[in-house]
């Protein structure tokens, strides 16, 4: 069962209950009224025919000592014929309590007789045939005998107004919890429209379709859920991107990994066998053998450099307050002997928090790279100016921490390809990249480095123009 019904159902279930007992104790409450009015007017009209009897009982002649049956027939005779309607209906009964007059249609069991004496009324509502009378019986001291007075007085019309009241509100009663119904549905569709715009949304993104969001249309709370919902469906998206780019990252990097195997396995497999199956003569042995070894190396590099890059992606990095001074220098000897290239070493002095052996591999790649990016082979002669062939290694303060850049005039790199270059194997000339033994590697290995030390790799290249690699140490 849908929600807006079970909403519809509950409401009417509680309107019907409370129109039910309310209208209830609303008639119920005039019909006692009513009869509580009729039942005093029952006892005045009582304590009234009781005077009357006691002072026509006192016209009667001297003659008599005591009240006769016959005069009390007389009196009670008159009494009755004395009432609006031409005649009440009453009996009278004497000391003894047997009863000496009775109008015609009193009905009446002498039930009430016994609880009454001299000292106290009684009265009682009673059903005769389809009618209601209010029942009273008072005493009546006349002439030195002590009477008793019953009358009925016809409250049928109080119990029929009950009745017809009773079945007018059951008639309002249905008429409102009939258009008190369809208000509700009409309600309970508005209140639950962002239930139904979730539960779509929901379906739509089991589907597959991630991107599709949820309407708002109100800021209560159903407002406020459909806002986190979408909330969190822009996070589950943004994680589903994440491990789509890392499965394609992944694939990639295996497809490229088998690759860079290929190639140089396929090399020394060839010439290990030439060497096993051919005798050769020296020369072409010493060849092969070189072959064998140069490709040998290559791998030896590759898997060197992959352990760094796991160590890296696994590995908490102990930063330490060093002089930024000792890496320069530590640059500078490592490059002193670079012929192809001229290297321009610049930096402020500072102290920064950083992990100086790994930052240390970063600045090498990244100064290996510019070198060979540099060289007169690469098919360019820079930009132009005299800055081909040079390097600049600069390290300054800047707001927020310490810059250090590498800075190269050699081939640069095209817009495309610069948000590639820092995935593991990709290069952008593979065939000049393996004719230097390159695998691209090193920048996937410095962008991790650069990870641990919450910092990232910034790259700006031009082709023809030369490419200026810096990263920020916070």
């Amino acid at each position: 069962m849908k929600f807006s019904i079970k909403l519809v159902l509950s409401t009417m279930i509680v309107l019907a209950l409370a129109l039910g007992f309310s209208g209830f104790y609303f008639v119920n409450n005039v019909f006692e009224t009513s009869l509580d009015r009729e039942v005093g007017q029952a006892l005045d009209e009582s304590s009234i025919l009781s005077f009357a009897f006691e002072t026509a009982a006192l016209n009667v002649p001297l003659k008599y000592s005591v009240l006769p049956d016959s005069v009390v027939e007389e009196i009670a005779s008159r009494l009755e014929m004395g009432g609006r309607s031409g005649g009440r209906l009453l009996r009278i009964a004497d000391e003894e309590k047997n009863v000496l007059y009775t109008s015609s249609g009193f009905t009446a069991d002498e039930g009430l007789l016994p609880q009454t004496d001299q000292h106290n009324k009684a009265y009682r509502v009673i059903r005769a045939q389809d009618n209601y009378y209010v029942h009273t019986c008072v005493s009546i001291n006349a002439l030195n005998r002590i009477l008793y007075l019953e009358t009925m007085k016809d409250v049928t019309e109080v119990f029929t107004e009950r009745a017809l009241g009773f079945s007018l509100y059951r008639k309002v009663t249905v008429v409102i919890l009939l258009i008190g119904t369809v208000i509700m549905l009409v309600i309970a569709s508005l209140l639950t429209k962002p239930i139904r715009l979730l539960t779509k949304a929901t379906r739509q993104m089991a589907a597959g379709d991630y991107a599709y969001r949820a309407k708002q249309i109100s800021r209560d709370e159903l407002g406020q859920l459909t806002g986190d919902f979408n909330r969190m469906a822009n996070a589950l998206e943004e994680n589903i991107c994440k491990l789509e780019e890392e499965i394609e990252a992944r694939e990639e990097f295996m497809g490229a990994f088998a690759h860079e195997l290929k190639t140089p396995l396929t090399a020394i497999i060839g010439y290990a066998d030439m060497l096993r199956s051919h005798k050769l003569d020296e020369e072409k042995s010493i060849l092969s053998a070189n072959y064998i070894y140069t490709e040998g190396k290559r791998l030896e590099a590759m898997s060197f450099r992959l352990l760094d890059i796991i160590v890296a992606k696994q590995g908490e990095a102990k930063l330490r307050e060093t002089p930024v001074g000792e890496l320069f220098s530590y640059l500078q000897e490592m490059f002193a002997e670079k012929k192809e290239a001229d290297i321009r070493f610049a930096h402020e002095e500072a102290v920064v928090r950083m992990e100086a052996n790994l930052i240390k591999t970063v600045m090498v790649n990244l100064i290996d790279n510019a070198c060979k990016a540099s060289e007169t082979d690469a098919g360019t002669d820079g930009a132009g100016s005299g800055m081909a062939g040079v390097i600049e290694v600069t390290g300054q303060r800047v707001d927020g921490g310490y810059l250090l850049a590498v800075r190269d005039y050699g081939i640069g790199i095209p817009e495309a390809e610069q948000s590639k270059i820092v995935k593991a194997f990709y290069m952008v000339d593979k065939s000049r990249a393996r004719s230097k033994n390159g695998a691209g590697l090193g920048l996937a290995l410095c962008a991790e480095i650069l990870r641990i030390h919450h910092s990232e790799l910034r790259i700006e290249s031009k082709v023809g123009e030369g490419s200026c690699f810096s990263f920020l140490l916070p």
